[in-house]
């Protein structure tokens, strides 16, 4: 290849045009893609939280997935336009309206979880700003949102739920238990009256 040839295309020549096709059809690629999984996303999951972030910093941001992910969800960051349209179609497809500006997608299977930890970490940090969300077709405000975060988790139910369960059957026991310590209290004290 000549010099002239090699400046032709850096300058514009042919070569470019081939690298913004290239590049616009892997664009296009990776767009499908991130609708494909945002929406199996939305389909699988309890609960759908949407906020604004302006204003939260990288450090900010990596706390909030990390304790979204603690708690068994997600947090997604994605142009709104993409979002829409991964919500075409799904129980949450009500909640379209809600993206405008910058806004994060938190969720869990957990109807309460992402919930829960999206209101904790906005109490914290002002710049994230809770504007409603999905759980099911149910489409919730801000408040609702605020309220949902309030309920018991799927395994704090669970707990208190064994618990109950297993309360009785304490309580069985230690009835059914007391005759019998009672009666070995009154033969040992028989046992000691005879011996002394």
């Amino acid at each position: 290849m000549t010099v002239s040839a090699a400046m032709a295309g850096a300058t514009g020549g042919p070569i470019l045009p081939m690298v913004a096709k290239w590049r616009e059809s892997v664009d296009r690629a990776e767009k499908s893609q991130l609708v494909d999984t945002l929406a199996t996303v939305f389909q699988d999951t309890g609960v759908i939280v949407v906020a604004h972030y302006s204003g939260l910093t990288v450090a900010q941001m990596t706390a909030l997935r990390v304790k979204m992910r603690e708690a068994g969800g997600g947090v997604r960051v994605a142009k709104n336009r993409l979002v829409k349209l991964a919500l075409k179609g799904t129980d949450a497809e009500s909640i379209s309206d809600l993206f405008e500006g910058p806004t994060v997608v938190a969720f869990s299977k957990d109807p309460v979880a992402a919930a829960k930890v999206a209101v904790d970490f906005a109490k914290i940090n002002d710049k994230l700003v809770i504007r409603g969300g999905a759980m099911g077709p149910t489409a919730l405000d801000a408040d609702g949102v605020k309220a949902l975060a309030t309920l018991p988790s799927l395994d704090e139910l669970r707990g208190k739920l064994v618990g109950l369960i297993a309360s009785p059957a304490t309580k069985v026991a230690r009835v059914l238990n007391a005759p019998a310590s009672q009666l070995a209290r009154v033969l040992s004290a028989y046992a000691e009256k005879s011996a002394a």
